[in-house]
């Protein structure tokens, strides 16, 4: 230490010549630099604050003259009662007042403990108590306005926006489920440091609080680059037993980086701006809101959060195949694997009804991997563990799994760099070398990296936790919830919300999580979502994005690839979304509104499953509705989840015909399926029938007898084209075991309806797909190149899957890809690219043809479409079919199922 800081303000007591210190309450500057200092005493007796110049080091103003920097170090007067707020608040103006009179051109920098209480649950008992009066309160507000006013820069704040901080995030003692707001970042922990908590006690004191910070003022020439934490690590168990650490509070340090005034404005500054809106005193308070939630069931309940973090250890225990007596660190372990929760368990943001979404990050193939998971996942099945299905989405491939009695998604990333830096290397910047990984990787790994940047970076976790929750529970009210559908979903609020935090904490304004949900209403409202993006500016901050013709909503999200999280929206749920926004600001201003009028429920009372008041206003707004009959008596009940939740992905489709040919006309489709009550108790078990409803509306002026026939031909011709396509497809219709039909009804026509509650077709995903092992090949040579290393030459895949075996001719080998195919056809001499013709599937528009010279393998380009979606390759000149996926025919390697010629 002495080496690395050569300079200090007070010299040892003990050495020759030097004095004892003058008080128990002093603060000491050990430097690098050389340095001149003063004491700058307080009101309250042993407290001041060290003034410190380094003549060495500075900035030159617009004069070119040198300002030396200026250090403040201070210990603000402790406790929490009217006079010790009194008393801080003095102590910050007596700092501010000398710094401006004896140093008003200089950089500055204040840093020390604070001793600002900043968890809400702390305040908020001392209020009760009457420790401290309302008044008070306002004052210790202030504190951080007075501050902010005099230019200081909160570095972890900066910072935390930016590039994210993460000490929060390793510290897994803390749960954001377990928090109060205010205690994001602090330093100064009970619940985790015992020499924090043997100082305070049990009492109200014992909450976490961010008591130590580092502000600067610098007239935009410095940039806080980095913030964090240190001194978190245990040290070695006291003979009392259990860990201690070298201080009761964290240490904090943060990198200012030097950089033109135009480098630091484009990196700090927000491009877009929002206007806070203050919630109505009767909303304010935070419990009301959490009260309501709570009566809603939008809560999870303590034993809930206890079953699904023990679901996640069981899982993580039969994946890691615990009972071995080899530990995982160990070279003979096997496989690196790791288990990470992402989507809205891993953000804090699940209710009782989600599912737990996680991710393994490992070093082995996909094919390898989930052998190797069937195999242990059914070695543990008498500890509670069962798989439901495997699905092949469109993100890959997927377990279902049910632990304990909670519902898990289980998908693979192959990517040994990262499962072998994890965790560290999540906390390195998006360009950094460690993710130049291939494209399929990225995107299996993107949810995973936005998750850890958004806990990194939210600067209120418990904030944001509240209002996403409440955001949600009104999406699904209005019938706005549901991403297949091209609504919203649990990423869209993100993407939509987390800005909106930011900004607002950017701006130095003290805000309630009512605030922030009303600015959020009162924002969007207003939005042009024709040709505006919604994206982070502290994230994409020389943001290049080009919105398509096919992108009516562009929801940016954070880390490549595919930056637009909305592709399943159309302009009708667009229309739809900002409606309903504006809907919620006509509200927000009426008088006497509580949340429960947002949501359009009775307060106090759950809402019902299958009475919901949006659905009810749906069915009454509309004269006329698309009606989508549904009809499946098969005996696989498995099958029937197939039909149905592919029949619900190519609604999209229709709603986009609708717009695109339907003229004059608004569609709206309600987010989930209807039963006839009548026919539903009427019916045998082994059937299933239900109805999706588009509602209808015209679209300004009333049309005349011409206009409006050729409105209804082309409707009928759309419905028409849709059920051709429905039925069409093999794969998922088979008009021995199911029916599908679409026709316009009028609103007296649909009966008596309520809600369907059954789990149906959550996945559009196959379970026996001929074409698994090809498929499965393809993304593990995607996965590759240089990221799996497969650890076994025989591990049999014992899953019992009918799509484990695809009998295939002796001698002829593995089915070439459709990459390998595209690839021979460009550069091999023996062929003619001009004669090939690509034939693909389109999202929204079905089967599709390109000719091979224009198909874009460029991930960047705006026309790329992924490989997986090739169908077939075919030769222009005589129209036969060279390479087919589905049929396994290959005439350009020889590889599958001869041809007959």
């Amino acid at each position: 230490i002495r080496r690395r800081y050569p300079y200090a303000t007070h010299g040892p007591p003990g050495e020759f010549g030097i004095g004892p210190l003058p008080s128990l309450l002093n603060v000491v500057v050990l430097s690098r630099f050389p340095l001149e200092w003063h004491h700058l005493p307080f009101q309250r007796r042993h407290k001041g604050c060290t003034v410190v110049r380094f003549p060495t080091i500075g900035i030159r103003d617009r004069d070119a003259c040198f300002r030396p920097w200026i250090l403040a170090a201070c210990h603000l007067s402790q406790g929490l009662t009217d006079g010790a707020i009194t008393a801080k608040k003095r102590e910050v103006q007596r700092m501010l007042d000398h710094l401006s009179a004896h140093f008003p051109q200089h950089p500055w920098i204040l840093a020390g403990d604070f001793n600002l209480a900043t968890s809400s649950f702390t305040i908020d008992a001392a209020r009760k108590k009457q420790d401290i009066s309302s008044q008070t309160v306002g004052h210790l507000q202030s504190i951080d306005h007075m501050l902010l006013d005099a230019g200081f820069t909160d570095t972890w704040l900066a910072a935390r926006l930016e590039s994210g901080e993460s000490s929060d995030v390793v510290n897994d003692k803390r749960n954001v489920l377990d928090s109060f707001q205010g205690e994001q970042g602090a330093t100064f922990d009970p619940l985790t440091n015992a020499l924090a908590s043997e100082l305070v006690g049990s009492g109200l004191n014992n909450r976490p609080q961010r008591y130590d910070r580092i502000l600067v003022k610098v007239d935009d020439q410095y940039h806080p680059l980095g913030f964090n934490m240190f001194g978190q690590a245990p040290l070695q168990p006291t003979e009392q037993g259990g860990p201690t650490y070298a201080s009761d509070h964290w240490g904090v340090r943060c990198l200012l980086l030097h950089s033109p005034s135009a480098d630091v404005s484009r990196s700090s500054v927000p491009a877009t701006t929002v206007q806070l809106q203050r919630a109505l005193a009767n909303l304010a308070d935070n419990e009301v809101l959490e009260h309501f939630l709570e009566s809603q069931g939008f809560l999870p309940t303590a034993h809930e959060r206890v079953a699904r973090k023990e679901a996640l250890k069981a899982l993580e225990r039969a994946l890691l195949d615990a009972t071995s007596s080899v530990s995982q660190g160990d070279s003979r372990s096997g496989p690196v694997l790791i288990l990470v929760p992402v989507g809205s368990y891993g953000l804090g943001v699940w209710t009782s009804s989600s599912d737990i979404d996680c991710l393994c990050i490992g070093s082995i193939s996909p094919k390898t991997f989930f052998a190797l998971a069937v195999q242990r996942l059914r070695r543990a099945a008498t500890g509670g563990i069962r798989i439901l299905r495997r699905v092949k989405a469109n993100s890959g491939y997927m377990l279902e799994l049910e632990v304990h009695g909670v519902k898990m998604d289980l998908q693979y990333c192959a990517a040994t760099s990262i499962a072998e830096r994890w965790p560290e290397v999540m906390k390195r910047p998006p360009n950094d070398p460690a993710f130049a990984l291939p494209f399929q990787t990225l995107a299996k790994l993107k949810p995973v990296r936005d998750l850890f940047y958004l806990l990194r970076s939210i600067p209120d976790m418990v904030q944001y936790r509240m209002a996403h929750l409440f955001i949600k529970a009104w999406a699904q009210s209005r019938g706005i919830y549901s991403a297949k559908f091209g609504f919203l979903g649990g990423i869209h609020i993100s993407v939509l919300l987390a800005p909106l935090c930011k900004m607002l904490a950017y701006d130095g304004a003290t805000v309630s999580t009512a605030d922030i949900i009303v600015t959020f209403f009162q924002h969007y409202a207003r939005f042009d979502w024709k040709t505006a993006l919604v994206f982070d500016p502290f994230f994409h901050k020389d943001l290049r994005y080009n919105r398509t013709f096919r992108e009516p909503l562009c929801l940016l999200g954070w880390h490549a690839p595919a930056l637009n999280t909305a592709v399943n929206a159309s302009v009708p749920t667009v229309d739809a979304i900002a409606a309903e926004f504006e809907r919620a600001e006509r509200l927000l201003s009426a008088e006497g509104f509580s949340w429960s009028n947002l949501l359009g429920v009775e307060p106090d009372s759950p809402s019902s499953p299958l009475s919901s008041p949006g659905a009810t206003e749906f069915l009454q707004n509309y004269k006329s509705y698309i009606k989508i009959d549904a009809h499946y008596w098969g005996p696989s009940q498995e099958k029937s989840s197939r039909f149905i939740g592919w029949l619900e992905s190519r609604c999209v489709m229709l709603l986009v015909d609708l717009d695109r040919k339907v003229k004059n006309i608004h569609a709206r489709i309600w987010p989930a399926r209807f039963l006839d009550i009548a026919s539903d108790a009427e019916s045998p078990n082994t059937e299933y029938h239900g109805y999706y409803l588009i509602g209808l509306a015209r679209n300004g002026e009333e049309s005349n007898k011409d206009d409006a026939k050729a409105t209804q031909v082309a409707l009928q011709a759309a419905l028409q084209e849709f059920e051709a396509r429905i039925r069409r497809d093999e794969k998922y219709y088979d008009a021995q075991s199911c029916w599908m039909s679409a026709a316009v009804v009028r609103a007296q026509e649909l009966g008596n309806l309520e809600l369907d509650q059954n789990r149906w077709g959550e996945f559009a995903g196959d379970t026996d797909d001929e074409d698994e092992d090809d498929d499965m090949e393809e993304e593990e040579e995607s996965d590759s190149n240089g990221e799996s290393q497969p650890i076994a030459k025989n591990v049999a895949s014992s899953h019992g899957s009918r799509a484990a075996v695809v009998s295939k001719t002796p001698g002829l080998g593995k089915f070439r890809t459709a990459a390998d195919v595209l690839n021979r056809l460009r550069w091999d001499a023996g062929f003619d690219a001009n004669d090939f013709i690509v034939g693909y599937e389109d999202r929204f528009l079905g089967p599709r043809e390109r000719a091979v010279e224009q198909w874009k393998s460029e991930q960047t380009d705006e026309e790329f479409i992924p490989q997986h979606r090739i169908l077939y390759f075919k030769r222009k000149s005589d129209g036969v079919v060279v390479w087919e996926r589905r049929s396994r025919i290959d005439d350009i390697f020889g590889s599958g199922i001869k041809t007959d010629g």
